[in-house]
């Protein structure tokens, strides 16, 4: 039960904050990552898992929210997963997901295919040995 609000207090938190401006958007979430140890793969999509389920306009075409809540549900939780949005060219298209260790998190396979813009990473220096 627990889980569920917090996921839903993310979605709620995460829809303005998608609709700032994309250097207005990555500032804030470099400021929210701040102290967050890096996520691990686990948590990252337990925390997209939780966001779908609460969300019917996050289980759909809304990544940036999507992507949002996940990272701040994280975030909750006391990590950050690397959080990123990218375009492919062919056909063109933009998308926004979370990744740890340079693998997309819940993603179709062809992520891959999306070239970074923009990424608020994790604080690697803050990884405890052996996770």
């Amino acid at each position: 039960m627990r889980r569920r609000i917090a996921a839903r207090l993310a979605v709620a938190v995460a829809a303005p904050i998608a609709r700032l401006s994309p250097h207005r958007l990555g500032r804030t979430l470099r400021v929210l990552r701040r102290g967050a140890r890096p996520a691990t793969g686990q948590q990252a999509l337990a925390a997209r898992e939780a966001v779908v389920h609460v969300s019917v306009r996050c289980a759909g075409q809304a990544c940036l929210q999507r992507s949002v809540a996940t990272a701040l549900l994280c975030r909750m939780a006391g990590a950050w997963p690397d959080w990123c949005t990218g375009v492919r060219i062919k056909p063109f298209r933009a998308h926004a997901w979370v990744e740890v260790d340079g693998k997309p998190v819940g993603e179709p396979d062809d992520t891959r295919f999306f070239h970074p813009v923009m990424s608020v990473p994790a604080n690697r220096r803050q990884r405890r040995p052996g996770s």
